[in-house]
């Protein structure tokens, strides 16, 4: 079994079926296939560690779990207020353990989906997503930035890239400077992993230059890279409190804080990818226009990050000709 602050090894692949020399890649392979993104294995190990504590407390088995066991931990959850997408999650991560252990899981269960199912019903499975911003507030937050200081550059590059990217904050922790290729149109980005690329395929996002310098995410990146004075490694990195650098990766964590710091207490970092959606289709954008930026699959993954909660922001009644 695995140890409370981990997810289970992958079953290991049986060496009679496959030829010796081969046995440890495809062993890293089937691995690598089970457990996903890296954000998603952090996040599954911190929910299968409270999942084996409540097993240990209640003298149970975690793994394999009873359909029984599970059932009692999802109720303690929602008795105590999670949210059912904090739920949810929990129940994915007992999936992937059972998975990598090469276990039948009690997610699968008719009983554990009836009891899923009723309790979405009753604490709302309306997931409570990051709000979006107006363009006009966002101008002026960033134009109020002291961009004299090291972190004033690096917070406002880190604003402006992830609003006009779309980026997730995934993504602008795990970008390099070689990521980066500037010309005369602006600024092409090449992902080289994420949420919904996870088989390292490239792709690309564009940024394009601002008119206002003080608003143009290109120069402010650019302004930013050269107080870096590197060519390669992390782009946004922490500081010290003397507002000197390091070489640390800022993490998704700080990201959110900066966000906050600067929109307001009630956003996230998602709300720069949420704004972007927003803002876009407020203006005009067609679907494939959006999607092309934010990677999206679907023009109902659109709707669904689309913030139009105002109901005098986008309404027909304004096109009825009277």
């Amino acid at each position: 079994m695995a140890t409370e602050s981990q997810l289970p090894a992958a079953p290991s692949v049986p060496t009679t079926q496959v030829p010796a020399h081969l046995v440890e890649s495809t062993s890293r392979y089937v691995e690598s296939g089970l457990r996903g993104a890296a954000n998603t294995v952090r996040a599954y190990a911190g929910d299968w560690k409270r999942f084996t504590a409540w097993c240990q407390l209640h003298q149970l088995e975690a793994l394999p779990a009873s359909v029984e066991a599970l059932a009692g931990f999802l109720t303690e959850l929602a008795d105590t207020g999670k949210k059912f997408a904090t739920i949810e999650r929990h129940a994915a991560a007992i999936k992937k353990a059972h998975e990598l252990a090469g276990l039948d899981s009690p997610t699968t269960n008719q009983k554990t989906k009836v009891l899923l199912k009723g309790i979405a019903r009753e604490i709302k499975t309306r997931q409570k997503q990051a709000p979006a911003f107006t363009i006009d507030n966002f101008k002026r937050t960033i134009k109020s930035i002291d961009v004299s200081v090291p972190a004033g550059l690096r917070n406002r590059a880190l604003l402006l890239l992830g609003f006009t990217g779309a980026f997730r904050r995934s993504e602008l922790e795990a970008l390099n400077i070689e990521d980066l290729a500037f010309d005369e149109d602006g600024l092409v980005v090449t992902l080289q992993q994420s949420k919904t690329n996870q088989l390292g395929q490239a792709e690309e996002k564009a940024i394009f230059y601002s008119p206002d310098s003080a608003l143009c995410p290109i120069r402010s990146l650019q302004a930013w890279l050269r107080v870096l004075g590197r060519t390669e490694g992390p782009v946004f990195v922490s500081l010290r409190k003397n507002n000197q650098l390091t070489t640390r990766r800022m993490t998704t964590k700080y990201t959110n804080l900066i966000v906050q710091q600067y929109l307001g207490s009630h956003y996230t970092a998602h709300s720069l990818r949420a704004s972007f959606v927003t803002v876009s289709k407020l203006n005009g954008a067609d679907d494939s226009k959006v999607m092309n930026q934010t990677k999206h699959k679907t023009s109902a993954m659109i709707r669904r990050y689309t913030r139009l909660d105002n109901v005098r922001q986008h309404n027909s009644a304004k096109e009825l000709g009277l």
